[in-house]
């Protein structure tokens, strides 16, 4: 292994004088860029509402609007588990949460409504060439659309927020969010379906089928998906724009797998249960993690270059550099300035955390060419937030 290296400090730098004191008040970007995007955002809310209000007529007209209700209830349970795993991974550079409820609202919404549109065409085609609909749908189309309509939301935020999607983890977590939104609009069908046709005898089994035994599967087979795109955005060669097909192609072959095996019964599933989805999902899962403990070496390997100027003191980058250091930042912060301290040093790591990825990004030559005002914005930015938790701009060497 080669010793990671500490690179140069870049010539944009915006590293403050002796006795610098922070720009007041936000960014002086333009407005127009933030015009547009607000404009994307309305498209994909209003979308979002069309899908919900189609699927609610759906599931209304399946199994009557009593049991969707109480089906809805249910649904909401495997969430408590699923998000927050996702938003434990998110926690090194948390995503802008408008982001991650627009991700959440196309899986739940779009994606779901798109998917049971577009099931029931597929399912008549085949139906019009003489197949079984009931082998080949659950095989080929359920696969093929749904983790079509799920990665497109995937290509919709990293279109939106371009400069927050720093890589595979990012990709993962939206990838895993959509996921968690559209199995809880899936659920809701399935569990009232459930209710209506056995009763609470029956809610239970698929309760238990799906969310104990499978809460994570939609997002097992999505985050692929996510890591192909995550891998385009930060390859370097065209050879990178192969890792989204190649990641969409494996979340449909895993979907495809979870779904034959349901039908071969009890002992189908749960073969394919122990031995394909389970270690799939525990590579996944170190994975995920591996990549969560790589991206605090990124933080303090770009870091240096900035402590090196004096933006940061040794000991902030330490802190900086991993959970337990950040953790303990917001925990003095807090035992010395109060609510407002804690509140301020979390700002404080929040934009040193974002300044290490933008010059990440640069360095992969992804920054575009407003990266010194955005450099600018942040340093201003945390410079603001030591004031408040520290009384001083620059750090005490």
């Amino acid at each position: 292994m080669t010793a990671m290296t500490t690179p140069p400090p870049p010539p944009w730098r915006h590293v403050p004088p002796s006795g610098y004191v922070p720009a007041a008040g936000p960014s002086n970007a333009t407005h127009r860029p933030a015009l547009r995007r607000w404009f994307a955002v309305g498209i994909v809310l209003l979308l979002a509402l069309l899908g919900a209000a189609l699927l609610a007529w759906a599931i209304g007209a399946t199994v009557g609007v009593q049991a969707a209700l109480r089906a809805t209830i249910v649904a909401l349970i495997p969430l408590t588990v699923v998000v927050p795993a996702f938003l434990w991974l998110d926690r090194q550079e948390a995503e802008p949460i408008t982001s991650l409820v627009l991700a959440f609202l196309w899986g739940s919404c779009i994606a779901t409504a798109l998917s049971l549109l577009l099931n029931e065409l597929f399912a008549g085609l085949v139906w019009a060439l003489g197949f079984d609909p009931q082998v080949v749908a659950p095989v080929v189309g359920a696969p093929l659309i749904e983790e079509t309509t799920k990665g497109l939301g995937i290509l919709v935020i990293l279109a939106l927020r371009r400069r927050e999607f720093d890589g595979v983890l990012d990709g993962i977590v939206y990838a895993g969010i959509i996921a968690a939104g559209f199995a809880f609009g899936e659920n809701i069908l399935y569990l009232g379906r459930a209710i209506v046709e056995g009763g609470p005898e029956a809610l239970a089994v698929t309760f238990v089928l799906r969310a104990v035994f499978s809460p994570f599967a939609h997002p097992l087979f999505t985050i692929w998906i996510g890591v192909g795109i995550g891998l385009a955005v930060v390859g370097r060669t065209p050879l990178r724009f192969l890792a989204p097909v190649a990641g969409w192609v494996f979340a449909m072959v895993l979907h495809g797998f979870w779904n034959g095996a349901a039908s071969l019964g009890l002992a189908g599933w749960v073969g394919s249960y122990l031995f394909i989805q389970m270690p799939v999902f525990l590579g996944a899962l170190v994975f995920a993690v591996w990549l969560r403990y790589r991206e605090n070496a990124l933080v303090a390997r770009y870091l240096v270059g900035y402590a090196q100027a004096g933006l940061f003191g040794r000991d902030e980058v330490a802190m900086l550099a991993t959970p337990k250091g950040r953790r303990a930042g917001r925990r003095w912060a807090g035992e010395v300035g109060g609510r407002r301290g804690r509140r301020a040093m979390r700002d404080f790591q929040d934009d040193a955390v974002e300044l290490a990825f933008l010059r990440a990004r640069h360095d992969r030559g992804r920054a575009g060419p407003g990266v010194a005002q955005e450099e600018r914005v942040l340093v201003d930015s945390l410079l603001r937030a030591r004031q408040e938790f520290t009384g001083t701009a620059l750090p005490r060497r």
